[in-house]
């Protein structure tokens, strides 16, 4: 696996020398772009969209064309594994993603087989290797999946929820039942993010969207506990390269220290913590990303450029920080502004590198 002509955002996650600060968006290919619109449109659906390697590479590829940044990410939906499993997703406009058979009883847990990345998830890995090609070694490619409670959070809900109730009520009620669903969806993880890696993804990323819903002893028990599973069982070289692991629970950044111990290269951080005091807590174990909060990119240019001062100036060391928001990009932002964020980063991220 040959190293990207553009590597500093590897660079960083192995908190390795850098010329500026590296940054990539958390749902950099979305709505906010009119060119990625016309593309959905022309898909016919989202999932089609998912579906298909070609579209999907030319979203993944359409923020890069407008913004220097320092990575690409697989265009998918976290979503793609419980749709493997065959509970028939579908989404539903201004509703978000919906199953048609969701997962509530210890039966339906027990019946649930694990996918085979590359048959049922092809389309993933045919993604992977065409954006790869057409990436030609400019910049990496991050390759992600969900985590296992956040999947299986929506499997057992059936949509997304606000109170989580049927989830949580299986974890408190049946834990035996939600342990083997967290297993199952722990070795379909491991399997698909490993495929992906083999495929050409050169680093990948777990979202742990839900995880800041749990208690701290519920979240180490059914959350970290799986993400740790899977971290110790992914491909971490390629043909003596490091494939560096980047852990994310939002709203979790109260149980930082119990993240990096994972084994995990780099921590994705909310908006809800000062990215200096996350260093102090973590910093000698882990790259930190993230971490302004998405809403500051409906202010003005110099609005922009003041917040992303500031979280470059509390960072305090020379690399192991890459630039991004705490959460993904809202679709109503103007891409102006988030030319301007991206130039202001590499601008900023100059000082005091070596």
């Amino acid at each position: 696996m040959m190293k990207p002509m553009n590597d500093r955002f590897l660079r960083a996650l192995l908190r390795q020398p850098v010329d500026t600060t590296p940054v990539w968006i958390m749902r950099q290919a979305g709505r906010y772009l009119p060119e990625y619109r016309a593309t959905r449109a022309k898909a016919g659906s989202f999932m089609d969209l998912c579906k298909n390697p070609e579209l999907a590479c030319e979203v993944t590829l359409q923020p890069l064309e407008r913004f220097d940044l320092d990575a690409a990410i697989l265009f998918s939906d976290i979503l793609t594994i419980p749709d493997a499993m065959g509970l028939g997703l579908y989404f539903s406009e201004g509703e978000g993603p919906r199953f048609e058979r969701p997962v509530q009883t210890e039966a339906a847990i027990q019946a649930l087989s694990i996918p085979d990345p590359e048959l049922e998830l092809g389309y993933v890995m045919d993604a992977v290797r065409t954006i790869r090609k057409a990436l030609n070694n400019q910049v990496p490619l991050i390759g992600f999946s969900g985590s296992p409670w956040t999947l299986a959070t929506y499997m057992v809900e059936g949509s997304s929820s606000k109170e989580f109730s049927k989830v949580k009520g299986l974890l408190y009620d049946n834990p035996k039942a939600m342990h083997l669903l967290l297993d199952k969806l722990a070795d379909s993880v491991t399997s698909y993010l490993n495929a992906q890696i083999a495929a050409g993804a050169q680093a990948v990323m777990i979202f742990d969207t839900w995880g800041g819903t749990l208690t701290p002893s519920t979240y180490r028990e059914f959350s970290l506990r799986y993400m740790e599973k899977i971290v110790k069982n992914l491909t971490r070289t390629v043909n003596g390269v490091t494939i560096p692991v980047t852990l994310f629970t939002k709203g979790g950044m109260q149980w930082l220290e119990t993240i990096a111990a994972t084994g995990c290269d780099a921590l994705g951080l909310d908006w809800t913590i000062n990215i200096g005091e996350a260093y102090q807590r973590v910093g000698n174990k882990v790259a930190l990303q993230g971490n302004m909060d998405p809403c500051v990119l409906y202010a003005s240019p110099e609005v922009i450029r003041t917040h992303v001062q500031q979280i470059i100036h509390d960072f305090p060391a020379p690399t192991g920080h890459i630039f991004n928001l705490g959460h993904g990009i809202h679709q109503h932002i103007n891409p102006e502004h988030v030319k301007v964020l991206v130039d202001t980063v590499h601008e900023l991220g100059r000082v005091g590198k070596t």
